[in-house]
């Protein structure tokens, strides 16, 4: 009997490699032990320092100042004010000529958080003379090693869908087309959602985005976008009823993760498919 199954059993190879999968999306990426450390049984931080007593002001100096002539020299620089980091993002996007432009001053944004801790900067993916633009919510693990938007499962099942209506992003005719980013360009830890915060200070990079695409539509997949799009939430009841954001017909979606759970809600997303398609071929909608 071989290692492994000394430790798990004959049947734990399953469960072995579930619970990697499951620590890989929760953002782990290296082991620092083989054996839990309880922190209860750590030893204490060394105690700080004690402060020094400060030193008596001097009587007089040699040009005769008495003690209280000069101010005393505060005891700490003021702190730095904050950066505005929406108004830099503004700053930086309405600087962008064209999408390579945008692409590089996305590169360059280092005020959000969620760049330090990802391996790629996920920009975009397909045609960008695409007649719809798809906008998801973030990176998930494969975008961030992939470094493209809607790799994984979820993705797979996008360009599905899309087929079953004549749209690839691997079309070369604008026609048949499908162009694809985020609204966040970087994986947040664990999957979790994007903060306002951070929807924020890339709502500037995503109106320029859709502005120098200009699509003819713009699908909007889960409550991230519908938010950064149209500042509410609500997807379940939003899905389906066109509305218009930067002077674009937008439609929202629920996101392919979301269908993958749920795959009764698949009935409803074909019914926005071909309210897409109607539009397109010149109906309403």
């Amino acid at each position: 009997m071989g290692i492994a199954e000394d430790i798990a059993g004959p049947d734990g190879w399953e469960a072995a490699l579930a619970a990697l999968a499951w620590q890989l999306d929760c953002g782990v990426t290296e082991a620092l032990s083989d054996l839990p450390v309880n922190r209860y049984e750590a030893a204490p931080p060394p105690p700080l320092p004690e402060a020094r007593p400060a030193r008596a002001a001097p009587q007089g100096g040699p040009s005769g100042d008495r003690p209280g002539d000069r101010q005393a020299a505060p005891a700490y620089a003021p702190a730095p004010a904050a950066v505005d980091a929406v108004a830099v993002a503004r700053g930086m996007a309405a600087r962008a000529a064209t999408l390579d432009d945008l692409r590089e001053a996305v590169h360059g944004f280092d005020l959000c958080e969620l760049k330090k801790g990802a391996r790629n900067t996920v920009f975009c993916d397909g045609n960008p003379r695409a007649r719809v633009l798809v906008l998801g919510e973030a990176p998930g693990r494969e975008e961030d090693l992939e470094g493209r938007p809607f790799v994984g499962e979820a993705g797979r099942l996008l360009d599905r869908m899309f087929a079953a209506i004549g749209l690839s992003r691997t079309s070369p005719d604008a026609e048949r087309a499908l162009y694809i980013t985020n609204v966040m360009f970087w994986r947040p830890p664990g999957n979790r959602d994007p903060s306002p915060e951070e929807i924020a200070m890339m709502r500037p990079f995503v109106a320029r985005h859709i502005e120098l695409a200009d699509p003819e539509a713009v699908v909007v997949m889960g409550n991230t976008p519908l938010d950064a799009l149209c500042g509410r939430r609500g997807i379940l009841r939003a899905r389906g009823n066109w509305v218009e954001a930067l002077g674009k017909p937008v439609l929202p979606m629920t996101h392919p993760a979301y269908l993958l759970r749920n795959p009764l809600a698949k009935r409803d997303a074909w019914s926005d498919l071909l309210s897409l398609k109607a539009r397109l071929d010149g109906g309403a909608g």
